[in-house]
């Protein structure tokens, strides 16, 4: 496959103190829906803004399909489509006149009106932008990046806000695009989104990144395919945590909550050995759970912490 974005050792540094992005290496492949995962201040949106351009690096090298933003700006401009954090587009403008302006700014755009027929928006294109719903505002985001006909599409957290409805109707949007042999760059603080859309990921943190791979294969490898989630309590009542790491297909323990949360492959023969161990130790279990792991609980294995507590 073609290498669609590559960066090596980039970083960016304030007042050469702070260090926003501090050494960041990525691939990504030609087709590919890519996530950037981390917290808040972690460093994803100034990679990112590095990436399109927007921002210069401290140091490292960023070549989009081989061509550096130095040399060549005004081709990779129309070679990607941008959907910001925030955008502000004028509210007194029509969703027709807001695609035409984007579509006038490249080279070879597609056509406006059927960018509005494939948001969804054919039935406000002569509306004004501020009487469309947030839905609408942020589909109308996602045409002024596809009206130039990009071949990279860059994601800031694209369904923030939104309601479940709204947020599949761009999942869907993303992937007729990827099914076009478009690339994706998207982040998000949506777990189960970045399950379902990229086929790869990037968590960072601190600016760093602290593991990558797809997400099936990050959670096989840090926390197993499923979790047992228990209370056990003694005579007293009080919370028994220790000696849960001896039962047999335990990867790893941790407590989060109150909860006991074993990370195992066969939870069939975990939880006999569960509750055969606690029977033995007089111990009353409560709250006896079994779940699929997550990427979620990939970032809590990885930085102790939830990725949206920030």
């Amino acid at each position: 496959m073609n290498v669609a974005i590559q960066c090596r050792d980039l970083k960016k540094t304030y007042d050469g103190k702070l260090h926003a992005v501090a050494g960041i290496d990525l691939k990504i492949q030609a087709g590919e829906c890519f996530g950037l995962l981390g917290p808040n201040g972690a460093g994803k949106t100034t990679t990112i803004e590095i990436l399109e351009g927007l921002l210069e690096p401290s140091s490292g090298e960023v070549e989009i399909f081989g061509y550096k933003w130095k040399t060549h700006g005004r081709q990779l401009r129309e070679w990607i489509g941008i959907s910001l954090q925030e955008t502000g587009l004028s509210e007194k403008l029509t969703v027709r006149e807001i695609v035409g302006l984007y579509a006038s700014f490249y080279r070879n755009p597609r056509d406006s009106d059927e960018v509005i027929e494939e948001m969804s928006l054919h039935e406000k294109a002569d509306s004004w932008v501020g009487k469309l719903s947030g839905g609408q505002k942020q589909r109308l985001v996602i045409a002024t990046a596809l009206v130039g006909n990009p071949r990279i599409l860059f994601l800031d957290e694209p369904t923030s806000g939104l309601d479940p409805q709204s947020r599949r109707q761009l999942w869907e949007i993303i992937r007729r695009f990827q099914l076009r042999g478009g690339t994706v760059l998207l982040t998000t603080h949506y777990m189960d989104e970045a399950e379902r859309l990229c086929d790869r990921i990037s968590i960072v943190d601190h600016g760093r990144i602290i593991t990558s791979g797809s997400p099936a294969l990050l959670i096989e490898r840090l926390c197993g395919t499923q979790l047992v989630e228990f209370v056990a309590n003694n005579a007293l009542g009080e919370v028994v945590t220790d000696g849960w790491d001896h039962l047999p297909g335990v990867e790893s323990v941790k407590r989060e909550n109150g909860n006991i949360l074993l990370s195992v492959h066969e939870p069939h023969v975990t939880i006999p050995a569960l509750l055969a161990a606690a029977q033995q130790r007089g111990l009353r279990l409560e709250h006896l759970s079994t779940r699929q792991a997550s990427l979620e609980d990939v970032f809590v294995h990885l930085t102790g912490r939830h990725l949206r507590e920030n």
